[in-house]
């Protein structure tokens, strides 16, 4: 018989190998470190909050709760607000892909979009391809997936697609995770060539497609480029993530997945399981201010206040950065990528940059295979110009300083 002891105890049972594998993001874990005011960070994705319409989201919750306040607190479908829907397709259709209401599920945050996916999708051991260097949360969901991540090279234009279509020939992957406009961490923006390419591979090779699309309407210059999902051979085969964090607000944590109707309602049904439905009244919310209020007017106002930041970072990294470094200037979005010289770390160097009240994030955790330790990505939209400035003498200071040059 077993030993009842009451004086014996069985161990605590270990973690869940996908747990235990599966570590913390960089990022938010820098963010905890630099979140002190007086420090001017170049390290979190976090939209400027003076810009946010705060009055015109705070009347949309007064009307939807003033109105129907039993609806609006009340559980709702899985698949989501109807209005919410048909306002998201009615602009996705004005932007270049016919979507109707039902091709949409609303979510919580496009995170938990892509999250759904891997659920519906993969089984322990598939193979994920993805862009590297690549978005950091992206790899912690595959991992928690048990899915095997692949990376697929790129250069300044993105994506390559000869790259793409011989690791796919030889991987037999079942998914591409792919940002294919204004990039996280890299800023870059794939060539409407290269995003037809890329469909072409996917259907020809037999994969799904993951288009992320966080970023798209935060264009400062160019032609806006049209997404994977329209191209020929990827219609079939395209789940396309959305947000309103960096258009409306991130605290709404509101996403939407359009996405063929077979994975959508394996997605719905992941949905299901996971919290039944994305917050009522935030949904509510949401399709009351798409009606009442000119989103728009406010993102004219918004991609005006962060291409005056890009300049002022990207101009000012000349004097920051030590001669020798790279970076880019990206035509929208978020993030500027930056590289050191040979024989700087990035992340070796964080923490007596960290001093300094500055921060950065040092772009080696966002590589699936060898990383490159003179990366590092640096946000523009957070602060002001005049702080970016500031900021960036103090970044200059600081790495003067650590390589014994101040």
């Amino acid at each position: 018989m077993p030993d009842a002891s009451p004086d014996r105890t069985a161990p605590v049972p270990e973690l869940a190998a996908r747990a235990a594998r599966t570590g913390s993001s960089p990022v938010r874990d820098i963010l905890a470190l630099t979140s002190r005011p007086e420090v001017i960070s170049f390290a979190g994705g976090l939209p400027a909050p003076e810009l946010f319409d705060a009055e015109g989201i705070a009347t949309a919750f007064q009307q939807v709760l003033a109105e129907a306040p039993q609806r609006a607190l009340q559980y709702s479908p899985s698949e989501g607000d109807p209005d919410l829907r048909a306002a998201v397709a009615a602009r996705s259709t004005a932007r270049g892909l016919p979507t109707d209401p039902d091709d949409l599920l609303i979510t919580t945050g496009s995170q938990q979009g892509l999250t759904l996916l891997a659920t519906a999708l993969l089984e322990p051991g598939d193979v994920v391809l993805v862009e590297d260097p690549c978005y950091l949360a992206a790899l912690q969901i595959f991992s928690l997936a048990g899915a095997r991540v692949v990376p697929v090279p790129t250069d300044d234009e993105g994506i390559d697609p000869a790259a793409l279509d011989e690791i796919a020939a030889r991987e037999q992957p079942r998914l591409l995770y792919i940002v294919p406009t204004f990039q996280n961490p890299t800023g870059r923006t794939l060539s409407a060539e290269r995003r037809a390419a890329v469909a072409e591979v996917a259907a020809r090779r037999g994969l799904w497609i993951a288009e992320d699309d966080p970023y798209g309407e935060l264009r400062f210059e160019g032609e806006p480029q049209p997404w994977i999902a329209s191209f020929p051979g990827a219609e079939d085969r395209t789940a396309l993530l959305g947000s309103f964090s960096k258009v409306m607000a991130p605290g709404l944590r509101l996403g939407t997945l359009r996405a063929p109707a077979v994975l959508r309602r394996a997605c719905v049904i992941a949905k299901q399981a996971a919290d039944l439905h994305t917050s009522t009244v935030d949904q509510a919310a949401a399709a009351r201010y798409l009606a009442i209020a000119d989103l728009d007017a406010h993102l004219v106002r918004v991609r005006d206040a962060y291409r005056e930041r890009r300049n002022a970072l990207v101009d000012g990294l000349a004097g920051a950065l030590p001669e020798g470094s790279r970076w880019n200037r990206p035509a929208g979005g978020m993030f500027v990528w930056a590289t050191l010289p040979a024989g700087y770390d990035a992340t070796a160097l964080l923490p007596k940059v960290v001093r300094h009240d500055v921060a950065y994030v040092p772009g080696a955790p966002f590589f699936a295979g060898r990383p490159d330790p003179a990366a590092m990505r640096l946000s523009f939209v957070t602060h002001p110009p005049e702080e970016i400035t500031e900021g960036l003498v103090r970044l200059r200071k600081a790495l003067a300083e650590a390589h014994g040059e101040g």
